[in-house]
């Protein structure tokens, strides 16, 4: 069921309809269809990666991965560069990480005087246990009353667009009302779902049903986030949630293709369908980008970083290729796998294959829908 609209206190000097601080995110948004955000994804979405997926059409619009803010912290030099940097024509939200009010605000002024951001977002659902014992992340979902002072320090000092990425709750999606109260009381500029909750981690399938309750419920952009692997699913998110748009991740990871062959479909024109060989491409464009990327390249450890990517390219694609290639640890074992593998004008696979234990439920979306 949607839910009902409340009538809750805005933030001092704002109402539900104006705010001086606000810049819409619509604008970063297409008019003619839905807009398309890259998810940010720690220590994987950096600068190279969002070059190379504008090279493949790519999104809208790029967000950091987060900036780590305590007390004491600075923004950190590498994600900084994902804005000073970026020469994709795309815009770039810094997404923020912590549960310090003065450290998030502090940051966020300092990333608004002194960087080109289009937007500042707050992290409220990052699953990972190390950053949800510390209270951050989807872990401040158990405190509403924190978010609500959070939402409400941020609203007051940002200047430009102010968004939250959240979760449905933290063990249950039944916490979602409550949380739609708080982000009513604080004009967002966009509210992006990953439409599961913290406990869920990635493992079961979406609930279409809150980013529903959100469309209906908040006056601002909401941007639908989970399990979105292929067109199919992405339309159909977006036809059960009623979402301004999609943010996608794991799947842009393992097929770069998916943001242009999503706006074929809106177009009526041809949707790409890349080949072994269009992959095998990419890995290698991939390797030599964030090869070059860094201040000081080790061979073996730039493996192990591309199994990070790996780790959805190759489970997204083949068994016995996500088998092998975990197994690598050097450059020439890891190109052989990726040949072997990969070096074929064969059509890619559309979807992962269903028992995949990286892209989990996301077969519910495209099943018929009971009432």
């Amino acid at each position: 069921m949607l839910a009902k609209r409340h009538s809750v206190s805005p933030t001092p000097g704002c109402t539900a309809r104006f705010c001086p601080y606000r810049k819409p995110v619509r604008d970063l948004l297409p008019s003619h269809r839905p807009g398309l955000v890259l998810a940010p994804m720690q220590d994987v979405t950096d600068l190279p990666f969002f070059r190379l997926m504008a090279r493949h059409g790519g999104p809208d619009v790029f967000v950091t991965e987060y900036f780590r803010v305590t007390a004491d912290s600075k923004p950190e030099p590498t994600i900084l560069r994902s804005i000073a940097e970026n020469d994709t024509g795309r815009p770039v939200i810094a997404q923020l990480i912590g549960q310090d009010a003065a450290a998030l605000v502090r940051t966020t002024r300092a990333l608004e005087d002194r960087h080109p951001v289009a937007g500042i977002d707050l992290n409220l659902g990052c699953p990972a246990p190390i950053v949800c014992r510390k209270e951050a992340g989807g872990g401040l979902l158990r405190h509403p009353e924190r978010v609500d002072a959070l939402l409400g320090a941020l609203r007051a000092a940002v200047r430009g667009r102010f968004t939250v990425k959240c979760r449905v709750g933290f063990d249950s999606q039944d916490e979602f009302p409550r949380l739609l109260e708080i982000f009513q009381r604080h004009p967002l500029d966009g509210l992006t779902i990953h439409a599961r909750t913290v406990r869920e981690g990635y493992r079961t399938a979406v609930h279409p049903e809150c980013v529903a309750a959100a469309v209906a419920t908040l006056p601002c952009p909401v941007i639908a986030n989970g399990n979105v692997v292929d067109t199919a699913t992405g339309l159909a998110f977006l036809r059960q949630s009623g979402a301004a748009g999609l943010m996608i991740g794991r799947g842009a990871i393992r097929h770069p293709w998916i943001f242009d062959r999503l706006r074929a479909v809106w177009e009526n024109r041809p949707v790409p369908a890349p080949c072994g060989r269009d992959l095998l491409a990419y890995i290698q464009a991939l390797y030599e980008l964030t090869a070059a990327f860094q201040r000081s390249f080790d061979p073996a450890k730039h493996v192990q970083k591309m199994k990070r990517y790996l780790g959805f390219i190759a489970a997204g694609t083949d068994r016995d290729f996500d088998h092998q290639i975990r197994r690598v640890n050097t450059p020439n074992e890891f190109d052989s796998v990726c040949r072997h593998f990969l070096d074929h004008d064969m059509p890619l696979p559309e979807t992962p294959p269903a028992d995949s234990n990286v892209f989990c439920g996301f077969t519910a979306l495209t099943q018929p829908v009971t009432t």
